[in-house]
């Protein structure tokens, strides 16, 4: 991984300076909790017009997609090892144009709310990153998460694009559909659904509502 040119590990003074990283400015697509980097990789390979970043904390994981996307020689993908929480610390207001949830941890005990990463806490955090009128895409198995996840965006203020209970029984297109994790093709297998939104933010979004609490916390 350190030897990697293409992968960044808690990198210093990135904000707002990913295009001389990329050496172009177009716009970039973030994957957070990438995993193995499969949907990174497929988002790369479909979105050539894109810079593809996919961030997550466990770098043993990411070292597969890292691997990968050499050997393909992608030139538009970069891994970004980091806390999530602090995306901040990475990423500056309007650096990112699209940001991609892909079957996230769904902590469904109460008290693991905050961890979970469609929650308002982590929705403030994406906000300080995100350019306006950027989309956030969620892709999920787990119905309570989804529940909760349209109920928490709503709640939030903010424009909910679409909304489907079965992705692949509703007609959307788009990378949502044209590409498909691990997990994902284990649970289609399964028989199970699986849940799809789309949304972006709005002036009525709380700000100020959450503030984040410390990494370490």
């Amino acid at each position: 991984m350190d030897q990697m040119p293409h992968v960044l590990q808690h990198p210093v003074d990135m904000p707002g300076k990913w295009a001389n990283f990329w050496g172009n400015d177009h716009p970039m697509v973030l994957e957070v909790g990438c995993g193995t980097g499969n949907y990174v990789l497929g988002l790369a390979t479909r979105l050539t017009g894109w810079n593809v970043v996919g961030a997550d904390i466990k770098g043993a994981r990411m070292w597969h997609g890292a691997t990968k996307s050499r050997d393909l020689g992608l030139s538009n993908v970069a891994f970004l090892r980091c806390r999530l929480e602090q995306l901040p610390d990475y990423f500056g207001r309007d650096d990112v144009s699209e940001l991609w949830i892909t079957f996230p941890d769904p902590q469904p005990r109460a008290s693991r709310e905050r961890k979970r990463l469609t929650s308002l806490r982590f929705l403030q955090i994406y906000h300080r990153i995100l350019r306006p009128g950027a989309r956030l895409h969620l892709k999920t198995d787990d119905p309570n998460l989804f529940a909760f996840s349209v109920e928490t965006w709503n709640t939030a203020g903010m424009k909910l694009l679409q909304v489907s209970y079965d992705l692949y029984a509703d007609v959307i297109q788009g990378p949502a559909v044209d590409i498909q994790t691990t997990y994902e093709s284990r649970f289609l297998a399964e028989g199970k659904k699986i849940h799809y939104m789309c949304a972006e933010f709005t002036d009525e979004f709380p700000v100020s509502a959450v503030q984040p609490p410390p990494a370490d916390q």
